[in-house]
């Protein structure tokens, strides 16, 4: 009897993962292909699509060859990061650059003309998120404006998985979510491109897809030259697909207006679903998955999370592993650092910051160094810079219509023990995570059962997800922790003026 396997394959910043499960959410196979950034300035951070491409085939190779002969595989489930201005491309569907990254700030200047031009509240009247040099639209503005060359040559616009899907399939498309993502040019109301934001900014319309879709539909089937590369030697469905956020929130079980998680990756971000229309542009906002046209999903983003322990480990260890981060945490352990790193305090502003700061000149910062500290209190206050800048979030979102009695955490860094302990104690709150920690992969795996009608509904998400024993906040320690946190707060006050001038000075 052949056995319906369903494969989710997720393209993240530093790495691209691969799952295929069975119809009741069991993994049977995964991989992992990593890779880096470029980033030829401070601040920027972009990778060419093709990269993307060639590791979402091997991944998704690997994982097909080892299934038995007997599996059957039923369609296949893309997610990607977001891409920012995306796969920018000639006629020929072959980018005309790479692709400039939501870490990258690049477009300050963007953002601020047109908050003076066109006005923030009218972009967001529009569009249901606000203006920042984090969104695609300002991106697109940046190659319009300082790469002449390249932009004329654009001729198609698409997210990230959307390119490696058009690759594999042939069809050009897009689903709500990433579209949404976009902000500025999306009209949030209709829910398609904003052909008089595009008018406005001159981005060009047509370059944008035009055949808008649900995550879970059913799009085009693999063609005969990606079935060779991908081992499945068959035109199997492949879905449209969502940006990776979307699919972390689903592997969480997230399916329910008022549901909240944290998506732990190379950045974070804890956000919640409803039915309303967004309604602050301090916040993201895009279409949810189960139901695009009328649930939104809302969240408030920490640009560096992950991505700093990562940072610590290669500078500071000289490797990025899991033994690296292993001798870390028992260093911790062993010195009996606690809460507040001995009045060590981090803030996580490597590649400036969105919620709730939302300040493109943020820096990071180490305050209250002193002899005493090693290397241990200054990765425990990284770990701990996180987890403020988590609360700071949750304090920025209050309307999740329900309340928060728990987190939700998945995500490469929910693996972490300690971790997990920092932010039970720093937001008070129990912090749950699943079993299977493949998150958004799992969610296209999902997504892909869905699109081919094997399952009967979202809420059968829950069978896929089953979570761990809650790791509850240490008696007195959030009260330690809300110290500590009032100064992570206080030092990003006293310091703003200054980052500025830094940011200033690094530019002129």
């Amino acid at each position: 009897m052949h056995e319906q396997i369903f494969i989710g394959c997720d393209i993240g910043t530093s790495s691209t993962k691969a799952v295929a499960a069975d119809i009741n959410g069991r993994i049977l196979a995964h991989a992992s292909v990593s890779y880096g950034l470029s980033k030829p300035h401070s601040s920027w951070a972009e990778q060419h699509p093709d990269v993307w491409l060639d590791a979402a085939v091997s991944a998704i190779r690997s994982v097909t060859g080892m299934l038995s002969a007997s599996d059957r595989i039923e369609a296949v489930c893309i997610s990607a990061l977001y891409g920012g201005t995306g796969a920018m491309c000639d006629e020929h569907m072959k980018p005309v650059r790479p692709s400039i990254i939501w870490m990258d700030r690049r477009a300050e200047k963007e953002s601020r003309e047109l908050k003076e031009t066109i006005g923030e509240e009218n972009i967001f009247q529009v569009s249901g998120n606000g203006t920042d040099s984090y969104f695609g639209y300002t991106k697109l503005l940046w190659v319009k404006e300082n790469e002449p060359s390249n932009w004329s040559r654009i001729r198609h616009i698409l997210p990230i998985h959307s390119y490696v899907i058009c690759k594999m399939t042939g069809e050009i498309t897009v689903d709500y979510c990433s579209a949404g993502n976009v902000g500025g040019i999306y009209d949030y109301a209709e829910h398609s491109w904003s052909e008089e934001m595009c008018r406005t900014m001159e981005i060009p319309f047509h370059a944008l897809p035009s055949h808008f879709y649900r995550p879970d539909d059913i799009v085009g089937t693999l063609n005969e030259e990606y079935q060779e590369k991908l081992g499945i030697h068959r035109p199997v469905p492949f879905c449209a697909g969502t940006v990776d956020c979307i699919a972390s929130m689903l592997s969480a079980g997230i399916v329910h207006a008022g549901d909240n998680a944290a998506v732990l990756g190379t950045s974070l971000n804890w956000g919640f679903i409803h039915g309303k229309r967004p309604d602050n542009p301090s916040l993201i906002s895009m279409p949810y998955c189960t139901d695009p046209m009328s649930v939104s999903y809302t969240y408030g983003g920490a640009s560096t999370a992950g991505a700093l322990p990562r940072w610590f480990a290669q500078n500071f260890l000289g490797e990025d592993s899991a033994s690296a981060y292993d001798c870390l945490e028992q260093e911790i352990r062993g010195k009996a650092i606690g809460p507040g790193a001995d009045g060590l305090i981090a803030l996580p502003y490597f590649m400036g910051e969105r919620t709730p700061i939302w300040d493109e000149n943020a820096a990071g910062v180490l305050f209250g160094l002193t002899l005493s500290h090693t290397r241990a209190h200054i990765y425990r206050a990284v770990l701990e810079s996180v987890a403020y800048s988590l609360r700071h979030i949750m304090e920025s979102m209050t309307d999740t219509s329900s309340g928060v009695s728990k987190i939700v955490l998945v995500g490469g860094g929910a693996r972490s023990g300690l971790w997990k302990e920092i932010f039970a104690d720093v937001t008070g709150l129990p912090v749950c995570t699943p079993v299977q920690d493949v998150e958004a992969p799992l969610g296209d795996a999902f997504l892909a059962a869905a699109g081919t009608g094997c399952i009967s509904g979202y809420s059968t998400i829950k069978d896929w997800t089953a979570m761990r024993e809650p790791v509850l906040p240490a008696p007195g320690r959030h009260e330690q922790y809300s110290r500590y946190f009032a100064l992570y707060k206080e030092l990003y006050e006293d310091l703003k003026e200054t980052m500025k001038k830094r940011a200033d000075m690094l530019r002129n």
